[in-house]
C-alpha cells in the first residue's frame, strides 16, 4: 500500500485535496504514511484521529485529516489548509459543504481476499487506477 501511494504523489501538489474512503483498517493511514514515505518524511505517521489535522513539513507540505470521530469538518480549521498543502482527508462523508468533493481526488480502499483493492479516481471521474 505504501508503495502504491508513493507512485501517485508526483500528480498531486499543494492545491489539491484527496480523499480517503474505506472501512476502518482498510489501509487509509497507511496510504498517507507512504505518500510522506515518498517525499522523504522520515517520522512516524499516526492516525490523527484524536488531534484530527496533522501538518507536515514536506515539498509540498501535506495536511492529514481524519474526520471519524466528528459529525462535521466544519470549525476544525480544514480550510486553512485547502490552497497551501496537499490535503488527504479520511472520513469524507463529513465534510458536507466544506469542500466541493466533485473537484477532489477519491481514493477508495476496500478489504480484496486477503489484500486490498485500491480505487483512485481523479477530479473528472475517470477511473484513474
Amino acid at each position: 500500500m505504501r508503495a502504491f501511494a508513493g507512485e501517485w504523489v508526483g500528480r498531486w501538489g499543494a492545491g489539491v485535496t484527496v480523499l480517503l474512503s474505506g472501512e476502518l483498517g482498510a489501509g487509509k493511514t497507511t496510504f498517507v504514511r507512504g505518500v510522506l514515505e515518498a517525499l522523504d518524511y522520515t517520522e512516524p505517521v499516526r492516525s490523527p484521529t484524536f488531534d484530527l489535522i496533522q501538518a507536515f513539513e514536506t515539498d509540498p507540505p501535506v495536511m492529514h485529516a481524519d474526520l471519524y470521530r466528528v459529525e462535521s469538518a466544519k470549525g476544525i480549521g480544514l480550510e486553512d489548509y485547502l490552497e497551501s498543502h496537499l490535503c488527504f482527508v479520511e472520513w469524507p462523508d463529513r465534510l458536507g459543504s466544506l469542500i466541493a468533493t466533485t473537484a477532489c481526488w477519491q481514493v477508495q480502499i476496500e478489504f480484496w481476499g486477503s489484500g486490498r483493492r485500491v480505487t483512485i479516481i481523479p477530479p473528472d471521474g475517470t477511473s484513474g487506477a
